[in-house]
């Protein structure tokens, strides 16, 4: 069995001395990369405690226990951050980016040495997959909160709307991940389509709001 702490350890390490060396303009970069490799961590700890609990099999604890599980651990360093620091809306967005982007990037590095790397043509498929995946719920997290926290009405039950949102994209992910078959390939390509679809989204809003100006 692989101890992921460990391999926890080996990856910080070396950020950490980059960290020491880059200096304090770049020490948020390093601080949200791992955060989102520690909620990945904690996130294994945790399903493995609720997949004993509930005696699940490994389609159901793929499906139903890990989205809501590591969703809601995604969460916690960026609520930490909201509500210590209260970041201007700009701030929000690169430092849930940054916590989707660690945990992705943790786990694909515990995936890569649970399963070996003899398939790298599938590794690089997956890789990019899953990393889209955490890169759109973490859109999903940013875009959104950085809207309704500017409005203490909607803080809570916007958060949790979010929330769910994420919960059930990652979910229809892990749902098809573990149909397996020609299936699975379809969930590799839906987040990339999803971050496709949202960058040119974005710029056309963008060139819409500027003709809009003018």
């Amino acid at each position: 069995m692989t101890y992921i702490e460990n391999i926890f350890v080996c990856v910080a390490a070396p950020l950490l001395v980059v960290a020491f060396c880059m200096g304090r303009k770049y020490l948020s970069f390093f601080i949200f990369s791992f955060a989102g490799m520690g909620a990945c961590l904690s996130a294994a700890y945790v399903n493995t405690f609720f997949v004993a609990i509930y005696e699940a099999t490994a389609f159901n604890a793929t499906a139903e226990i890990a989205p809501v599980v590591e969703e809601v651990i995604k969460l916690l360093p960026l609520l930490f951050y909201l509500t210590v620091f209260e970041p201007e809306p700009e701030q929000i967005r690169p430092a849930a980016f940054t916590v989707a982007a660690g945990f992705a990037t943790f786990e694909n590095i515990c995936y890569l040495i649970g399963h070996g790397a003899e398939q790298l043509g599938f590794l690089l498929i997956r890789g990019f997959g899953t990393g889209a995946m955490h890169i759109v719920c973490g859109a999903i997290m940013s875009y959104g909160i950085a809207y309704v926290w500017q409005r203490k009405w909607m803080k809570l039950a916007g958060t949790l709307g979010l929330l769910g949102i994420s919960i059930g994209f990652h979910g229809i992910y892990n749902l098809l991940i573990a149909y397996g078959g020609r299936v699975q390939y379809v969930a590799y390509a839906l987040p990339l389509l999803a971050v496709l679809a949202g960058k040119i989204a974005g710029k056309f809003l963008s060139s819409f709001s500027g003709c809009a100006e003018n």
